[in-house]
């Protein structure tokens, strides 16, 4: 049941922090142990997508309903695949200076017990590594006039 919640202001706009958390089919470019990310579906504001995921001898492939409140929210709502529950939010709240802080929170459980034990080890570093992965990707697209500092 590993859960994670952090906020984190960095020096970009909400609408394009937005954009970038948004658009899912660029995660297999970026982020950590996404080896692949298909869009199922995409309606309006709701996306449905299948991920897979992979990590040392595991390799999952689970489906979301991704709902997009635009430059506001993003809500992961689980479907289906190896978790018991999937909770995952973005909010991107507006700050002075064109900044935005970022509310992330993800919280789940797997079925299988080797692979929550395998996880539960690494979950805290591997959040970190992909909030980290978000950050760089923000970066490279927005440029160096904005790079965190630190």
């Amino acid at each position: 049941m590993p859960t994670h919640a952090e906020k984190r202001e960095l020096p970009y706009s909400p609408a394009d922090l937005y954009a970038l958390v948004s658009d899912i089919e660029k995660y297999p470019e970026f982020l950590p142990w996404c080896m692949g990310l298909r869009v199922r579906k995409r309606e309006a504001n709701v996306i449905m997508a299948d991920m897979i995921i992979g990590f040392k001898v595991f390799r999952e492939k689970f489906t979301t309903r991704v709902s997009l409140d635009p430059e506001v929210r993003i809500d992961v709502e689980y479907l289906n695949g190896p978790f018991k529950y999937l909770n995952n939010h973005w909010i991107f709240n507006s700050m002075a200076n064109n900044h935005c802080e970022i509310d992330f929170y993800v919280d789940f459980e797997f079925r299988s017990v080797i692979l929550q034990k395998t996880i539960g080890v690494v979950f805290n570093e591997a959040v970190q590594k992909m909030i980290n992965a978000f950050e760089l990707r923000a970066h490279h697209i927005y440029g160096e006039k904005n790079r965190p500092k630190g």
